[in-house]
């Protein structure tokens, strides 16, 4: 399907592995012009190469380089059309073992990061007539599971999401949501469940995911590019859930 994506400048936070970069692929394989941002420089360089995008490595948690990021992207490719912030942490501990500041990071990079860079990017939407953002949250950020601060910054980010497109449609920018379920990619927790048990993909999917395996990035790429498309036109406010199921939710 032709999404009529081609041209359009695309950023991508979080883009250099699993869902992020995923996400940046399938823009790539609209012609959309796409741009990633990171901190791993190697991971930068490779996917540069491998797909051709702008890269930029900036640490997101700080404001100020939320601001330079995106007079740099604006820079390099006059305008912003799709925003996908993607970027985020998370840390696996109980509240009474999470420290504070550690609450306050993560809400800083997982939903901070999201809400400066729409209201940066929103100021070039509003004078191309018109743009997307999509807010990558989670399952968890709809109901239990996962680690509390993940979950809180995830909530958080969906409430967001629905309050912001209320004011950003007055400008014919779209603001929606995802919320993916477990969705495998190779990063350091996944692997250290994997070394611990070679068989948990298996039991976890067996156990928590009516679809009978976990969610793969690109299907997660796929929803990314649809809703940032005029064929999602009326979609505005919504977190999207994409899950193969795992959810309790009956929405």
């Amino acid at each position: 399907m032709d999404l009529n994506l081609k041209g359009k400048n695309v950023l991508v936070t979080g883009g250099s592995r699993g869902i992020g970069k995923a996400i940046a692929t399938a823009f790539v394989n609209e012609g959309a012009h796409v741009g990633i941002v990171a901190r791993n420089i190697e991971e930068l360089n490779e996917i540069k190469e491998e797909l051709g995008v702008q890269i930029y490595q900036i640490d997101l948690s700080e404001y100020k380089n939320r601001e330079r990021l995106i007079q740099e992207f604006i820079a390099d490719f006059n305008s912003i059309d799709i925003l996908v912030n993607n970027v985020g942490a998370s840390h696996r501990e109980s509240v009474i073992n999470t420290p504070v500041n550690i609450f306050e990071e993560t809400m800083e990079l997982n939903f901070i990061t999201a809400v400066h860079l729409s209201q940066l990017s929103n100021k070039s939407m509003i004078e191309n007539g018109e743009g997307v953002i999509i807010n990558i949250s989670s399952i968890y950020g709809k109901e239990s599971g996962g680690s509390p601060s993940y979950n809180t910054s995830k909530a958080a980010l969906i409430s967001f999401t629905k309050a912001f497109s209320t004011e950003a449609i007055k400008n014919n920018i779209r603001v929606v949501g995802i919320a993916p379920g477990a969705t495998y990619h190779p990063n350091d927790e996944w692997e250290r469940r994997l070394k611990h048990d070679p068989d948990y993909l298996k039991k976890y999917a067996q156990d928590r995911i009516p679809g009978g395996r976990l969610g793969k990035p690109e299907e997660i790429g796929n929803v990314a590019a649809f809703l940032a498309s005029d064929k999602a036109s009326w979609i505005i406010g919504t977190t999207v859930t994409v899950d193969g199921g795992q959810s309790r939710l009956n929405y």
